[in-house]
C-alpha cells in the first residue's frame, strides 16, 4: 500500500505524511513543474504542465491497494477502477457506490457555471483538516 497524492493544490499534505510515517506507508507526491515541494519523506514526481498531465501521471503509477487523496472525481473514479481506494482532502471516501452521483453532481455545476456567476469554494476549516484524518485514518486501518 502507498499513498498517492494529487498534490498541485492539496491543502492536507503535511497530515498526509504524519499518518504515513506513524504507519510506515509510502507517499508520492505528484506537482507540475510550477510547484516546489520536499517534506523529507515522500517521493516527489514533477510531471510537465498541461491540462491533467498530473492526473494522468498519478492514475498511471496507481496499483490496486493504493491510497489516492484527490479532490478531482475523475482521477478518483479511475483510482477505483484500479481497485485502489480515494479520498478528498475534505475527508470524502469515494466509492463505488457514491462517484456516479457525484460526477453528475459535478456536470450540473458545471452546466450551472456557464449560466451564472456562482461563488467559489467555502474556506478550509480545521474541522475539514480533522474529517480528512478520520476518513484517511480509517482507509488505512481497513487495509
Amino acid at each position: 500500500m502507498r499513498i498517492l497524492v494529487d498534490a498541485d493544490a492539496c491543502p492536507v499534505k503535511e497530515q498526509i505524511v504524519s499518518l504515513a510515517k506513524r504507519h510506515d506507508i509510502p507517499v508520492a507526491m505528484f506537482f507540475d513543474t510550477a510547484h516546489v515541494y520536499d517534506d523529507g519523506y515522500s517521493d516527489v514526481i514533477i510531471v510537465d504542465q498541461g491540462p491533467d498531465n498530473v492526473d494522468y501521471a498519478l492514475i498511471n503509477a496507481v496499483q490496486s491497494g493504493d491510497i489516492v487523496v484527490s479532490q478531482d472525481y475523475g482521477v478518483a473514479t479511475m483510482a477505483l477502477a484500479k481497485g485502489a481506494k480515494a479520498l478528498s482532502q475534505n475527508g470524502l471516501i469515494y466509492t463505488d457506490d457514491n462517484i456516479l452521483s457525484l460526477l453528475n453532481r459535478r456536470a450540473f455545476h458545471q452546466k450551472m457555471r456557464r449560466h451564472a456567476h456562482l461563488k467559489g469554494p467555502k474556506k478550509r476549516t480545521t474541522a475539514m483538516d480533522e474529517a480528512f484524518v478520520i476518513a484517511l485514518s480509517s482507509l488505512i486501518s481497513s487495509n
